[in-house]
């Protein structure tokens, strides 16, 4: 392998890495996977922080 294969292969392990590690680091955050609310989107019912809201109310 040439410098340049090696230096793009490298690269891209690290773009690769540091997606998976954001989206680990978002998820023990509590985020959602798109950011952008949940009124609008076909799955709001199943949000995960929608689930932690309900958790969270005080039961009557």
């Amino acid at each position: 392998m040439k410098p340049i294969e090696i230096i793009i292969v490298i690269a891209a392990a690290a773009i690769v890495i540091a997606v998976a590690v954001c989206g680990i680091i978002r998820k023990k955050k509590g985020k959602t996977g798109c950011d952008c609310g949940c009124s609008d989107c076909p799955y709001h019912g199943a949000c995960a922080s929608k689930k932690k809201e309900k958790k969270d109310l005080p039961q009557k």
